[in-house]
């Protein structure tokens, strides 16, 4: 019971931070669609994705530096457990946020190559 406790109590010290510091960016509203889109909607795909990029890497950035300060905020009193709690956290974090970015990544260059194989029958 006081191991749960413990694990709950680190948890909330540590998600309550991340959460308000460092918030998850929002993935792209709509990608284009390579058989239909024009050319200026597929480079304004391509300007969200690098956005998105950017905004997932600042975002594991500041996971990674509130996880840093939370260790060093709990010093000596924090036993191995705890610490290795919060890492686990921040590790699942950190995954799900580049599986999200590949993901999106993923979707976009299939659009690309649709696009590309449309455009380039027309020439």
């Amino acid at each position: 019971m006081k191991a749960l406790f413990a694990m709950a109590l680190t948890t909330a010290l540590t998600a309550a931070p991340v959460r308000a510091d460092c918030p998850y960016p929002a993935a792209p509203d709509k990608l284009p669609n390579g058989s239909s889109a024009t050319l200026e909607e597929m480079v304004a795909g391509q300007k969200a994705v690098r956005a998105y990029d950017k905004a997932i890497n600042d975002y594991v950035s500041c996971i990674d530096h509130e996880l840093e300060a939370a260790i060093a905020k709990g010093g000596d009193q924090l036993k191995p457990q705890q610490k290795a709690d919060m890492q686990h956290v921040e590790a699942q974090k950190h995954n799900a946020a580049i599986d999200q970015l590949q993901s999106i990544a993923d979707r976009f260059n299939e659009q690309v190559k649709v696009f590309k194989a449309r455009t380039d029958k027309k020439s």
